[in-house]
Parts: structure tokens; C-alpha cells; sequence
């Protein structure tokens, strides 16, 4: 879909595979009509997991399994802001996670197009729990902020990680999400 809208650009496919188990596929995208470049990757990896690592990620574990999602897009226009998104699985044992997130970045912010992206991600959010929205959106304001230039970088998002299941909401719930 990104070709079709671009007209001219072409993703590059780049598969790699990861000597301990697993691979994924790097999507370059580059040249565009409208796209100056960006990726579209995806990663499905799993293997042995050093005590390092286990120490690290506070999992007590010495495998795991992990998959993700990213986005990013830059495009030729600066009136159109650059966009990343990402969403990743962690296991180890019985032991899971979910994380991600998309945020935009403007060069020039167009109000009414900020107030129109927040409200798509308040939409999404609240199908799944309207707690949802308010938390992520802080969690990614907190995130994206650069204390050295006081400000935030872009207009923010949402943003999440480590979310586990819970009875309330089973993974099944969380990967719908």
C-alpha cells in the first residue's frame, strides 16, 4: 500500500536470520515521490538467554522468544511529519510482555492535524479501554521529552512496554490491542 500511495518507491528486501535462532525481514524504502526513506521491519528471534541478559530484563529464564514491528517513514514533504511505530512480544518461560508505541514528528505542527492524530489514537485505545489513552499518551510524553531542550520531541503519541497479562486482560486481549 505504501508503493501504490508513493507512485515511485520500492521496498528493498533485506531477510536476515540471527545464528542463535530466528530472523526477520528489513524493508528499506527509499527515493519516492513522496517517501524520502524509511523502513518497515519485522523480527521473530528466540534462543538461549545469557544470565546477563536474564538479570537485565528481571526474568527468571534461560530462553526466550520475542517479535516485533517497526515502523518508520520520513517523507519529502517537511509539511508532513515523520512517523514511528513499533510493537514488540517478549517470553521467557511463563513469563510475557507486551511494548510499543507511534509518535509523530512535525517540523511544522499543524494544530488541527495533531488534535486529529491524538483522537485516531484515543479511538483505538478506547475500543480496547478507555484507561488505555491517558496513561500511554503520559508514559510517551514522559518518554519523548529532552531535557536538555525542555521540550518534547514532535507532538507525541502513545507509548507502553513491559504491559503483562493479567485476568483482566489475557494475552488474547493484549495482542488484539
Amino acid at each position: 500500500d505504501l508503493e501504490a500511495l508513493d507512485g515511485k518507491a520500492r521496498f528493498r528486501d533485506d531477510p536476515w536470520t540471527r545464528a542463535e535462532g530466528g530472523g526477520g525481514l528489513s524493508r528499506p524504502i527509499a527515493g519516492g515521490a513522496l517517501i524520502e526513506k524509511g523502513g518497515v521491519n519485522f523480527s521473530e528471534v528466540h534462543g538461549p538467554l545469557s544470565l546477563s541478559a536474564a538479570k537485565a530484563l528481571k526474568v527468571d529464564a534461560d530462553a526466550f522468544y520475542a517479535t516485533g514491528v517497526s515502523i518508520v517513514l520520513h517523507a519529502n514533504n517537511p509539511r508532513v511529519p515523520t512517523i514511528h511505530m513499533n510493537i514488540r512480544y517478549f517470553e521467557a518461560n511463563d513469563q510475557r510482555w507486551f511494548g510499543g508505541g507511534i509518535d509523530l514528528t512535525p517540523v511544522y505542527v499543524d494544530p488541527p492535524s495533531a488534535r486529529r492524530f491524538h483522537q485516531g489514537l484515543k479511538d483505538v485505545c478506547d475500543r480496547w479501554d478507555a484507561r488505555y489513552y491517558p496513561e500511554y499518551k503520559r508514559w510517551a510524553d514522559d518518554y519523548f521529552f529532552l531535557p536538555h531542550r525542555e521540550e518534547t520531541r514532535g507532538i507525541g503519541g502513545i507509548f507502553y512496554d513491559r504491559v503483562r497479562p493479567t485476568e483482566e486482560k489475557p494475552v488474547e486481549h493484549l495482542f488484539g490491542f
